[in-house]
């Protein structure tokens, strides 16, 4: 069998298939565990959705534990995220105390610094705690692009769209 490969640069990436035991990292987060690599298609813009259902911190007044689904959306510039160092990053508010709001917009910071991306936007759809449902949304462009107009409509279709994380 012979087996092809992209021309995706990976030789620096540190946490995804290096084998041995993977390092949880749940002394807080911080943009320093989010990986990235290059884009390919720097020229052609298009939409990374990632959905993490699992996401879980605490609050900073009870201590009790808040659940939710957070979606990280972006157009790319240069560089794209590693998803198993996105998946680390999202471990790391695991012990982490926060208001939901303010975890969605230090996502969106965090993502910023590491990714420099044209647009980037964080979904926090967080479980109900006392009959409450929170959702918050922390949204950023690159103001200074070149194509924002054409980033701001590629954008405005991808939120009309239905059941976007569906097959």
């Amino acid at each position: 069998m012979t087996i092809t490969k992209s021309q995706d640069k990976t030789d620096h990436l540190e946490v995804l298939g290096k084998g041995g035991q993977t390092k949880y990292q749940l002394d807080g987060p911080h943009s320093g565990i989010l990986e990235t690599f290059p884009n390919n298609y720097p020229n052609r813009p298009y939409i990374v959705s990632v959905e993490f259902p699992e996401y879980t911190s605490l609050c900073p007044m009870t201590g009790q534990p808040d659940f939710g689904v957070i979606v990280m959306e972006y157009i790319p510039k240069d560089r794209i995220v590693e998803s198993k160092s996105l998946k680390l990053y999202f471990f790391a508010y695991r012990n982490h105390q926060s208001f939901m709001e303010t975890i969605a917009n230090t996502m969106l910071e965090d993502f910023v610094e590491a990714l420099d991306p044209l647009w980037c936007r964080v979904k926090g759809l967080f479980s109900p705690r006392g009959a409450t449902t929170l959702h918050v949304f922390a949204e950023h462009f690159d103001t200074s692009a070149e194509n924002l107009d054409e980033i701001k409509s590629i954008v405005s279709e991808w939120k009309q769209e239905a059941n976007r994380h569906s097959s």
